[in-house]
């Protein structure tokens, strides 16, 4: 379903909206139950990593979830698992609400 064909200013807030990380951790509910055991086990090591700097606007617990979930779309890619990424984004895109 595409829902781009909307006014600019209303496609950007959308944009926004799912760029944030408690948008984010809610995608990570959603996908958790269905990831493989490796898969599972890159996003922990994401989650888990040391050095993050939380964004003063941002839950700490959220921000790490957020950050894990990237790791997670990162490890897809440079693995070259494109069909994984476009079955992981479905999900999030359908399942995961504004």
């Amino acid at each position: 379903m595409l829902t781009a064909n909307m006014p600019v200013k209303k496609l950007h807030q959308e944009a926004v909206e799912r760029v944030r990380a408690s948008y984010q951790s809610k995608a990570v509910d959603v996908l958790l139950p269905i990831l493989t055991e490796d898969e599972e086990a890159v996003f922990k090591r994401g989650r888990n990593a040391t050095g993050n700097t939380v964004p003063k606007s941002s839950d700490p617990v959220e921000y790490r979830r957020a950050t894990g979930l990237e790791t997670l779309f990162g490890y897809l890619k440079l693995t070259e698992n494109y069909e994984r990424m476009v079955e992981l984004f479905d999900i999030i895109w359908y399942n995961v609400k504004i």
